[in-house]
């Protein structure tokens, strides 16, 4: 899994600690994802589309080898 999260913070001028106060996880989570280390939970993506305004399609690319 690729994510966008690290560009899209950037049009925010948001770190890592900003989005993770915001959404009720850890920096480093915020890290894991942005590396595509960390699957996030449902409710976590959608934490962090609401957040940074968009979709989560917009922020997490999947491919059908993540899929199996």
């Amino acid at each position: 899994m690729k994510t966008r999260i690290k560009e899209l913070r950037a049009r925010y001028d948001m770190t890592q600690e900003d989005l993770a106060n915001k959404v009720g996880v850890r920096r480093e989570t915020i890290g894991f994802l942005e590396k595509g280390k960390y699957n996030p939970s449902l409710k976590l993506a959608y934490k962090i589309a609401i957040t940074l305004e968009t979709t989560i399609d917009e922020i997490f690319i999947f491919d059908e080898s993540d899929l199996k």
